[in-house]
């Protein structure tokens, strides 16, 4: 897909030395840094999504459970 955009420009020359460097489309290195930019920062849907699974009904440890692993930590070497 085509996208006009706006590119201050020292960006723009750097990602054109870039290009010519990796002998590379300018375009393919706006598409490799915009994706690891969503990449990047798509992260936190990640985090919101877990977050809201753990902070559901269900999410707490069986308190059976929690007893036997801190009962287990006084034969631990540490």
């Amino acid at each position: 897909m085509k996208v006009a955009i706006s590119v201050p420009d020292p960006i723009f020359n750097a990602a054109e030395r870039m290009a010519k460097e990796r002998r590379v489309p300018r375009s393919q290195v706006f598409s490799e840094a915009l994706a690891e930019y969503v990449a990047k920062h798509n992260s936190s849907a990640v985090t919101a999504k877990l977050n809201a699974v753990y902070d559901g009904p269900g999410s707490q440890v069986d308190p059976a459970l929690a007893s036997a692993q801190y009962a287990s930590l006084s034969h631990e070497a540490w």
